[in-house]
């Protein structure tokens, strides 16, 4: 399949076709917060986002980020070529309990040291998930796990038809 035509990326904005392969890893500077079942059950201004070809970028929270009970450990594993073996959380806020929402890298790669200790989550499984004061729209496609903010150009893996992208 041919690579798409991205959409043009004005000032302030990113183009995810300019996203690196292998990904990189970035600091976040805004708060980022996640809710679920009316609860915010992380808060933090200790995110990182990981940058890939293709992808809106994923974040990555502290662990301590989250409430006490936010995440139960989940069954079963998959494994990213890039970052290692990834382990899942059930993700639990008020009264809601959503099976496998979140990931963790326990032993990260070595050029993905930053992760270990973080846990990323499926924006569209959660209430909200803000970057500063802006609501995230998650990656089209359960399968992936990126976070859309208004600076974010695509088109974006995970729409039907995209993958070979």
């Amino acid at each position: 399949m041919s690579r798409p035509q991205p959409e043009p990326a004005r000032t302030g904005e990113e183009s995810v076709w300019d996203y690196p392969r292998p990904p990189r890893v970035e600091p976040v500077r805004e708060r980022v917060t996640i809710t679920l079942g009316g609860v915010v059950i992380a808060d933090t201004t200790d995110a990182v986002r990981v940058l890939e070809t293709s992808h809106p970028p994923q974040y990555y929270l502290p662990i301590d980020s989250f409430i006490d009970g936010a995440l139960t450990p989940a069954e079963g594993s998959s494994f990213c070529e890039f970052k290692g073996e990834a382990a899942y959380f059930d993700v639990h806020g008020g009264d809601q309990v959503v099976p496998r929402a979140a990931w963790t890298y326990p032993r990260p790669t070595r050029r993905f040291a930053e992760l270990s200790g973080r846990v990323a989550v499926y924006a569209g499984e959660m209430d909200a998930c803000t970057v500063g004061n802006e609501h995230v729209t998650p990656q089209p496609g359960r399968f992936y796990g990126g976070w859309i903010t208004s600076p974010i150009r695509g088109p974006f893996k995970g729409v039907p038809g995209s993958m070979g992208w």
